[in-house]
C-alpha cells in the first residue's frame, strides 16, 4: 500500500543522500574521525585541574579544540541515527548506532572534567577568560556551563556515569523505537503512520476501525512499553535525586535556560484557557451532526474541507512559494533542501514515525524528515520541519557550540513556518465553507500544539510526581492519568473511551526528553505574537526575524528576544496569545 502512495505522490525517490557525511558504514573515514576524537580527547587530560593557571589564548584554544572534536563526534552520530532512523528493523543498523554511542562514552569521559572544573571555578578566576578577545565568541556557552554548577557531581561519578550511557535511558528509548517499527496494525497489518492518518478519514467507520487498529496494536505491546516508561521515569528519578534538581522538570527548564516562573506562566495561562478547545469542539459536533464527538471523531474533516490529495512537487511549490512571498531568502535556503537531496520522504516499511529536523553539523547542512502522505497536514509539517531547516542552517554560522538553539526557540522558526504556509493556502480558497472548514484545521493544529502539549505536560507532571512518591506504576495507572489529563482539556465537548486511555504509550516525546513537550506550546504562543509584529510593521520584521535565527543558541531566550520587546515572565504575554486563538473561534462561532 505505501509503495504505491509513494509513486502516486512522486516522493518514492525523495530520499536523502547522507554521502555528505560519509559515503556507508564502511567509509574508513568514520574509523578516522572516532579514533581522531579519542586521540585528541587522551591529549587533553593533561589540563585536567589545571583551568585556573591557564592563560586566556591558551584556555581559548582549549575551547576550540572541545569544540573540534564535538564537532567530529557529531557528524560521525549525525549519520549513525538518520541512518537508523530510515530502517529501525535493520539490526546492522541499530548496531552501528550503539556503536557510536559506546564510543562518544569513552571520548565524554576524557573531556568531562572541562565542564566540571569550569563550573566550579571561583566567579573571579573566571573574569580572565570570560573578558578575553579570544574567548568572546563563546561567552555564552561558557556562562552557560557554570549555571549548572550545583548539579554536577565529582569527577569519579560523572565518568561513571558516562561510563554507563550507553546502556542507559538512550538504550531503552532505542529499544521503543525498534519495537514501534515493528509494530503492525489492523488486519491489514498497515505501520503506524498509516493508522494514525486514518483516523483523519471523512468516514466515522474508518475513524472508530483505525482508532481500535492502533489501540489493540499498542496493547500487544503494553507490557513492554510499560516497563520502559517505569524503567525512564526511575533513571531520570534517580539523576535529579543526584544531581540536586528540585522537580522533575527544573533540569528541562535550565537546558531551555528559563525560569521557572515564565514555565508555570506559561501552563497556567494554557490550562486556564481550556475553555477555548471545550467550545470549539462543541461547535464540531454540531457542524458534523453527530450527538456525541468521540475520541476518535476529534479529526474528522469537516464536510467543506478541500480532501484533494498533493503531491509531492505541489507540496515543494506551495512551501516555496509561502516562504518566498515572506523572504526570498528563507525560501532559498529551503530550496536547497529540496534540490540537494536533504529530505527523506516516502512512507516506507521500517522507517521511524513522525517527522523530525536534524541540525547534523555545521560544515554540513541539516536533514529532514517526513512521512509524506499527501494531504493537507503534511504540507504544513513539511513547511514546519523546513522552518527548523532554515533556522538551522542560518545558526551554523554560530559554530557548533553556539548553533545549538534551546527547544522553546528552536520550535519558533518552525511554527512561523507552518503559519506562513497557513495564510497562503488560505489565500487561495473562495468558497466561504472551504475557508471556514480550513480555519478550523488550523485551530485543531493549534490546539495540538498549544493545548494538547501542556495537557501532555500536565501527564508527565502526574507519572514523574507518582513514580517518585508511589514507585512503579502499573499500565492501569498510566492510562488513569492520561484520561485524566486529557480529559481536563475536552471536558464534557469529547468522549474519551476506556480504549483510549492507553494511547500515552505511543508518544516518543515522554521517553527522549522528558519535559520536551510545553516547548511547543511555547513557540505556537510566540508565533501569534511576532505574526502580529510582521503584520503590523511589514518589511521592517524581516531581517529582525532572520537575524533571531541566525543567532542560534548564541544568547538566552531573553535577550534574543529584546529586539521585540517581548516579556516572557509576564502572563498577559502569554494570554495574548491565547486570545488571538479565542478570536479566531469567535469568528467562526459568529457565523453559526
Amino acid at each position: 500500500m505505501s509503495e504505491q502512495l509513494n509513486k502516486e505522490l512522486g516522493s518514492e525517490d525523495v530520499l536523502w543522500n547522507l554521502d555528505d557525511l560519509y559515503d556507508g558504514l564502511d567509509d574508513e573515514l568514520i574509523k578516522d574521525d572516532i579514533d581522531l576524537c579519542e586521540q585528541e580527547a587522551a591529549l587533553l587530560k593533561e589540563f585536567s585541574g589545571k583551568l585556573a593557571g591557564l592563560e586566556p589564548a591558551k584556555f581559548a584554544r582549549l575551547v576550540r579544540r572541545l569544540e573540534r572534536i564535538a564537532t567530529n563526534l557529531g557528524r560521525v552520530a549525525t549519520y549513525a541515527y538518520l541512518n537508523f532512523a530510515t530502517q529501525v528493523t535493520n539490526a546492522e543498523a541499530g548496531a552501528f548506532l550503539q556503536e557510536v554511542k559506546e564510543a562518544a562514552s569513552r571520548i565524554s569521559r576524557d573531556t568531562v572534567f572541562f565542564d566540571l572544573e569550569w563550573s566550579k571555578m571561583d566567579q573571579e578566576a573566571t573574569r580572565p577568560f570570560m573578558e578575553g578577545e579570544d574567548t568572546a565568541p563563546y561567552h555564552h556557552y561558557l556562562a552557560n556551563i557554570r549555571r549548572y554548577a550545583d548539579h554536577l557531581l565529582s569527577q569519579v561519578e560523572e565518568t561513571l556515569l558516562i561510563e554507563f550511557s550507553p546502556v542507559a535511558g538512550s538504550s531503552w528509548t532505542s529499544l521503543f523505537t525498534k519495537v514501534m517499527g515493528h509494530l503492525k496494525f489492523g488486519d491489514k497489518q498497515k505501520g503506524q503512520e498509516e493508522v494514525l492518518a486514518a483516523l483523519y478519514s471523512p468516514e466515522r467507520g474508518v475513524r472508530r476501525q483505525a482508532a481500535r487498529d492502533l489501540t489493540h496494536g499498542l496493547k500487544s505491546q503494553l507490557h513492554v512499553f510499560t516497563h520502559i516508561f517505569n524503567t525512564l521515569l526511575a533513571d531520570k528519578m534517580i539523576d535529579d535525586r543526584l544531581r540536586s534538581y528540585p522537580t522533575w522538570v527544573s533540569s528541562r527548564n535550565l537546558s531551555n535556560e528559563l525560569e521557572e516562573e515564565t514555565v508555570e506562566a506559561l501552563v497556567a495561562a494554557t490550562t486556564g484557557r481550556y475553555d477555548i478547545v471545550q467550545r470549539y469542539y462543541g461547535l464540531k459536533k454540531r457542524l458534523l451532526g453527530l450527538d456525541e464527538l468521540h475520541d476518535y471523531d476529534r479529526y474528522a474533516p469537516l464536510p467543506s474541507l478541500p480532501d484533494r490529495r498533493i503531491s509531492w512537487q505541489q507540496c515543494q511549490e506551495m512551501v516555496l512559494d509561502g516562504f518566498s512571498e515572506f523572504s526570498p531568502k528563507m525560501a532559498e535556503i529551503a530550496g536547497l533542501f529540496f534540490e540537494r537531496n536533504w529530505i527523506h520522504a516516502p512512507v516506507l516499511e521500517g522507517k521511524q514515525g513522525g517527522a523530525f529536523a536534524h541540525p547534523s553539523v555545521p560544515d554540513a547542512h541539516p536533514y529532514v524528515l517526513v512521512n509524506y502522505t499527501g494531504n493537507l497536514r503534511d504540507v504544513s509539517t513539511v513547511a514546519h520541519e523546513l522552518g527548523h531547516g532554515v533556522h538551522q542552517y542560518l545558526a551554523r554560522d554560530r559554530g557548533y557550540f553556539n548553533s545549538n538553539t534551546p527547544l522553546v526557540l528552536a520550535e519558533t522558526a518552525s511554527v512561523f513556518a507552518e503559519l506562513l504556509i497557513f495564510h497562503k493556502q488560505l489565500d487561495m480558497l473562495t468558497d466561504p465553507a472551504q475557508r471556514r472548514a480550513f480555519i478550523c484545521q488550523k485551530l485543531e493544529s493549534i490546539f495540538a500544539t498549544v493545548f494538547r502539549q501542556i495537557s501532555m505536560n500536565r501527564f508527565e507532571n502526574l507519572i514523574h510526581n507518582s513514580r517518585r512518591d508511589e514507585g512503579e506504576l502499573s499500565a492501569d495507572k498510566l492510562s488513569k492519568f492520561w484520561l485524566q489529563s486529557q480529559g481536563a482539556m475536552f471536558g464534557d465537548s469529547v468522549r474519551l473511551g476506556e480504549e483510549y486511555g492507553i494511547w500515552w504509550s505511543y508518544i516518543p516525546h515522554f521517553l527522549r526528553t522528558p519535559g520536551y513537550v510545553y516547548a511547543y506550546a511555547f513557540g505556537e504562543l510566540l508565533v501569534l505574537a511576532l505574526y502580529k509584529l510582521y503584520q503590523q510593521e511589514g518589511e521592517a520584521f524581516i531581517p529582525k526575524y532572520l537575524e533571531l535565527l541566525g543567532q542560534g543558541g548564541s544568547q538566552s531566550p531573553y535577550e534574543l528576544l529584546k529586539p521585540f520587546a517581548i516579556d516572557l515572565s509576564d502572563p498577559a504575554f502569554w494570554q495574548g496569545g491565547l486570545a488571538v486563538i479565542d478570536e479566531m473561534l469567535c469568528e467562526i462561532e459568529a457565523e453559526q
